[in-house]
């Protein structure tokens, strides 16, 4: 399972070769039309339903119903993306999933009525919920042992950059085509994704001994391996925290800190995304440079907590700071890539996918909580004191996760758990 490490370097020729394989290139852009849907949805929430006839404090309650369906068609589809890709390979669920998206997407832009508008929002999270784990597990598998970081990196990288054109896109174009946009870039990755080949690792397996179906999890769930799980999965909630109460409440958050003028989500959520951006190629070169995984993340990790506090205790700032904040805070939240490819490194052949599919779901889902929480402990200790005690909280569970973690960087990923 790991092999001693070494001080081989690799040339930039071979940094590139990897980077430009097709399982790389067709990956990002997989992951940006991830992205791409999850933000869209953000930017057009309010003129979607008001073309279906809602309004007031409608748009905000609808509104929510609708996200939480999403976000429950990604954990149901995180799971059974995850399993269908150990059991009948990478190719396969990135195939169906990407299927059942764009023709969710481009449902999503002839709905009329609130109903139709909740099946379409569970159907494309559901799809949606197998693209990242999916592309994280074939990159892994498929590019040597220590250059996948910067493929996964990249993956990230492109990806992240979805939100912007969601961004645009949702406001520059009527909220339906930009949904049909959304479906069409779908069918596009469909082709595109007729050029990549499956990973040699899961064709080995699937000759030696292919998994029954489900019995990932009767494994997941065994004393030796469910800490380790729970470990990745903890390790991703400080960003979900950032992205979505830290930024989708930067105006409130901003107001409350005496902002010297507003704070609009839109931008604070294009900052972000950036920084996130440029955060995955800094925190996966960082990681390439160093060998490790691990103090990659807690590196990243503890920048993020140093800079949730400062946000927190910036006394009547300007929105010029607070949009320099949100985009610092990107930056080191930037560890989202590392944290998905150390899910992947930590388990065996088959059930590597099961674990990348469902890791960064879970911890997507984790934001109903995180929110909740929130709201709970809002009246009592005010926005700025109960949006900082959750952040300390997630950290402390994102800080317990990484001491569950091994260093994965030089691990030889071609083994099955038993």
């Amino acid at each position: 399972m790991t092999t001693p490490p070494t001080a081989t370097r690799h040339t930039s020729s071979e940094i590139l070769a990897a980077v430009l394989h097709p399982a790389v290139l067709v990956g990002a852009l997989g992951y940006f039309v991830d992205i791409y849907d999850l933000i869209l949805f953000a930017v057009v929430r309010t003129p979607s339903l008001k073309g279906i006839g809602f309004s007031g404090d409608q748009l905000v309650s609808e509104g929510a119903w609708l996200i939480n369906w999403q976000m429950a068609g990604m954990l149901l589809g995180g799971i059974i993306w995850g399993l269908l890709g150990d059991r009948f390979g990478r190719l396969k669920i990135l195939f169906g999933s990407i299927i059942l998206y764009s023709l969710a997407n481009i449902a999503n832009g002839m709905v009329h009525d609130l109903n139709s508008y909740t099946i379409c929002r569970f159907l494309a999270g559901l799809g949606l919920a197998g693209e990242l784990g999916g592309c994280i597990t074939l990159v892994s598998e498929v590019l040597p042992q220590v250059l996948r970081g910067y493929g996964t990196v990249l993956i990230s990288a492109v990806g992240i950059l979805g939100a912007v054109a969601a961004g645009f896109v949702g406001t520059w174009y009527d909220w339906r085509t930009a949904y049909y946009i959304g479906g069409g870039l779908g069918i596009l990755l469909l082709l595109l994704r007729m050029c990549v080949a499956e990973s040699g690792m899961f064709q080995h397996m699937s000759q030696v001994d292919r998994p029954a179906f489900g019995s990932q999890l009767r494994l997941l769930f065994a004393p030796a391996r469910i800490g380790r799980y729970l470990a990745c999965v903890l390790i991703g909630l400080p960003c979900w925290y950032f992205i979505g109460l830290v930024v989708l409440l930067s105006p409130e958050f901003a107001k409350a800190l005496g902002a010297t003028g507003p704070i609009a989500a839109p931008i604070a959520v294009a900052l972000s995304y950036s920084g996130l951006s440029l955060g995955s190629l800094l925190c996966g070169g960082f990681s390439q440079a160093i060998r490790s995984r691990k103090k990659a993340l807690i590196a990243f990790m503890l920048a993020g907590l140093a800079l949730i506090n400062l946000f927190f205790f910036l006394a009547n700032p300007s929105p010029a700071l607070v949009y320099a904040v949100i985009f610092v805070l990107g930056l080191a939240f930037g560890y989202w890539a590392i944290f998905v490819t150390v899910a992947a490194e930590h388990f065996g052949t088959n059930m590597r996918a099961t674990v990348a599919t469902t890791v960064p779901n879970f911890a997507r889902g984790s934001l109903i909580l995180v929110t909740n929480l929130y709201l709970l402990l809002k009246p009592q200790l005010g926005a700025l004191h109960g949006g900082l005690l959750v952040g300390w909280i997630v950290f402390a569970l994102g800080l317990t996760g990484w001491f569950g973690l091994r260093e994965t960087f030089h691990d030889d990923l071609d083994y099955l758990e038993k």
